[in-house]
């Protein structure tokens, strides 16, 4: 039996520094804060350039920009472009460079919000305001077993102690202060509220007068504040054990605590809610033992893995960036909507989120017998059923159509790709399935049956038949995975025509269960679906790209051509084919042009074909996109600094490799090379699909 708290506390995160890359986080899920070395948001400037950044994010926080115009992606100029089949369809296309104000509305709109930053102001002796370079003796470490961070530093003679934790279901902080600097009046709390914006850190501190910050009521040892940015609006509330609260005369967004100069503690929480909320915040106590309870019960349940005894000297470091990955995943991508790739921590891709990485942030939830974490963001597909189904039938198309890069309201703005891409269409079938492996309901069945068959549906009538070759084919137009290829031409891409396999198998299935009559269109299109693409005895990415392998810039981006066999458990694969196309792969592919997320995609399909070795040598490869910082976070280059689908997948890719996948091989840690160097210990893990 594994020592789970040994094994979690040996790779608490430890800073000694402000680290630009080296910030940490506390949340819950659907809310997150990241700190710097003082245990607040004191010195963001030196993580904003191009660092990991001091977020303060919710999932219900988003804003929008006013829009005289009335700008609606219904509105948009449709382009379009002839199918296969011959039919033209409009997309809300823009080419690159063709960028017109219509188009940056409805695509950064709307974004995710910053709350507003919560820090120290510290003052010297002689005055002057602090800054980082007068703190000292720095040592800050995050209890990853109760979501806890200690932050210690001193400021001349003076040491401070700070505890910074989150309240496990509510967006609330606690903080405890202890210092030298209260009694000698040097050390004040700063509330500071920015303008919403879609870019990197997400604070727009330069439209003072485009949103207003209000106290609401107050007493002696609590506020509530209103905010107002254009027709979105939130609430704050804090509260603390001593002193005094006070907007400050000069900016109406900036408040500052400051606490009775007769003790040398105090203690003080604060909260943000979508509505006014005048509940009592709870004692900073109770925040912390509920936090340590909540995380107790995380690490002590579910799935772990432990590499200690292995003989290969990087055990260690696969461990640590196993179990930090299962932090920060949870704290960042476990809520009730799919998360962005850089999740609650900064705003990437317009402010918003993905679907199309939903698989990488989320799978790994499952295979760790913590499906919860998984269904919690399937609740938002049932919710955006119709808009799907709207989707699809504007096109033409029967069932359901999911989008790529959307906000809660899952629309799609303008793109010059991100309306083609289709790798997303199976995600919920695929999710369905494994939570009902593990779970085997008819519950399950039923709760998730129109995902299935609605997204089934559109599959089915997206394939378009090839009366010349007596077959179905996917495409043009569509984007693959591997995006670097032409949407208006490319037709057939590899791993979409597999996952279609997979889809419609599975729905077929599920309509099987459920005693509900065949879809003959179904298993039409199944039974005569394109075989993948094989060019000189290897699979490549597309039946349009037959160079992918000789030309050049086409071994950029992501393998997909592997996926079938790794992330997919291989329908229509000739496992002879994706061998040879996995050693080619790892020969000729541009590894400095891939993401983080390849990587464990890589490993997962050596895993299947029996090579283990290869398979942990990808997962630890030596690339600037296979990085994972101090902190765990998966870095992949400026201004994308935290790439949350590297360290979901990492965590799917080693639940596989320990323990196993469906029809795989009845041996231990069978991804695991099997000549004795790794001692792979598990408990708790679900087979992969």
């Amino acid at each position: 039996m594994i020592d789970r708290k040994a094994l979690v506390g040996r790779h608490n995160p430890l800073m000694t520094s402000f680290d630009k890359f080296s910030s940490l986080s506390v949340g819950n899920g659907n809310y997150a804060f990241t700190v710097d070395a003082t245990g607040l948001q004191t010195f963001p400037s030196l993580y904003a350039d191009g660092g990991v950044p001091l977020g303060n994010f919710s999932n219900w926080a988003w804003h929008t920009h006013p829009n005289p115009e009335q700008y609606h992606v219904d509105k948009f100029p449709r382009t379009s472009f002839p199918t296969f089949g011959g039919r033209d369809i409009g997309f809300p296309y823009m080419a690159p460079g063709q960028i017109t104000d219509e188009y940056k509305w409805l695509k950064f709109n709307p974004h995710k919000l910053h709350l507003g930053q919560v820090g120290f102001r510290f003052t010297l002796p002689s005055g002057e305001e602090a800054t980082a370079e007068d703190l000292n003796e720095i040592e800050q470490v995050l209890h990853l077993w109760g979501g806890v961070i200690e932050s210690q530093f001193t400021i001349g003679e003076a040491i401070t102690s700070v505890t910074t934790c989150c309240h496990p279901t509510q967006d609330l902080i606690a903080v405890r202060v202890k210092s030298d600097l209260i009694r000698q009046r040097q050390l004040q709390i700063t509330f500071r509220f920015p303008y919403g914006t879609w870019k990197f850190a997400g604070v727009d501190w330069g439209k003072s007068g485009q949103h207003a910050t209000e106290i609401a009521t107050g007493s002696s040892h609590s506020v509530h504040i209103d905010r107002k940015l254009d027709q979105d609006a939130y609430a704050f509330a804090a509260a603390w054990s001593n002193g005094n609260f006070a907007q400050d005369e000069q900016d109406q967004h900036l408040f500052l605590l400051t606490p009775a100069s007769d003790h040398d503690e105090f203690q003080f929480r604060f909260r943000f809610t979508a509505e006014s909320d005048e509940s009592d915040l709870p004692a900073f106590e109770a925040v912390r033992a509920d936090s340590e309870q909540h995380w107790r019960n995380f690490w002590s349940s579910g799935g772990a893995i432990e590499l200690v005894g292995s003989k290969d000297s990087r055990a260690l470091e696969l461990e640590r960036r196993i179990v930090l990955s299962q932090y920060l995943t949870a704290i960042q991508s476990s809520g009730t909507l799919p998360p962005a790739e850089s999740g609650l921590t900064h705003n990437s891709w317009a402010g918003k989120f993905h679907l199309e990485m939903h698989w990488w942030h989320s799978v790994h939830f499952a295979l760790w017998n913590r499906v919860d974490s998984l269904t919690n963001s399937l609740e938002w597909y049932i919710s955006i059923l119709d808009q799907a189904r709207k989707l699809a039938a504007s096109q033409g198309y029967e069932g359901a159509r999911w989008p790529k890069c959307v906000a809660p309201d899952g629309i799609n703005g303008p793109c010059y790709i991100e309306p083609f891409l289709i790798w997303q269409q199976p995600h919920p079938i695929y999710y369905a399935e494994l939570i009902y492996q593990i779970r085997g309901t008819r519950e399950t069945l039923e709760k998730y049956a129109d995902l299935v068959f609605e997204s089934a549906a559109f599959m089915a009538s997206f394939a378009e038949w090839d009366y010349e070759q007596l077959r179905y084919v996917l495409g043009p137009p569509v984007a693959p995975a591997q995006e670097i290829y032409d949407h208006a031409t490319t037709m057939n891409p590899t791993f979409e025509l597999s996952y279609w396999a997979f889809g419609l198998s599975t729905a077929l299935a599920w309509r099987e269960r459920l005693g509900l009559p065949r879809m003959e269109k179904w298993e039409h299109v199944l039974n005569h679906l394109s075989k993948l693409p094989v060019v000189e005895g290897l699979y490549v990415a597309a039946e349009t790209a037959p160079d992918t392998f000789t030309g050049g810039s086409s071994t950029k981006d992501h393998p997909t051509m592997l996926a079938p066999l790794g992330i997919l458990p291989g329908n229509m694969v000739d496992r002879e084919t994706m061998l040879r196309t996995l050693h080619e792969v790892i020969k000729v592919w541009d590894w400095d042009a891939t993401w983080g997320w390849d990587y464990p995609m890589v490993a997962m399909t050596s895993a299947r074909l029996g090579e283990g070795q290869l398979a942990v040598d990808t997962l630890l490869i030596d690339k600037v996109t296979n990085t994972f910082l101090p902190n765990g976070h998966n870095y992949q280059r400026k201004p994308l600094t935290v790439y949350l689908p590297g360290n979901g997948g990492l965590l799917s890719a080693v639940a596989m490799m320990a323990a196993g996948w469906e029809n795989g091989p009845n041996t231990h840690a069978p991804g695991f090379p099997q000549d004795g160097s790794w001692e792979v210990k598990f408990e708790g893990l679900a087979k992969m699909l």
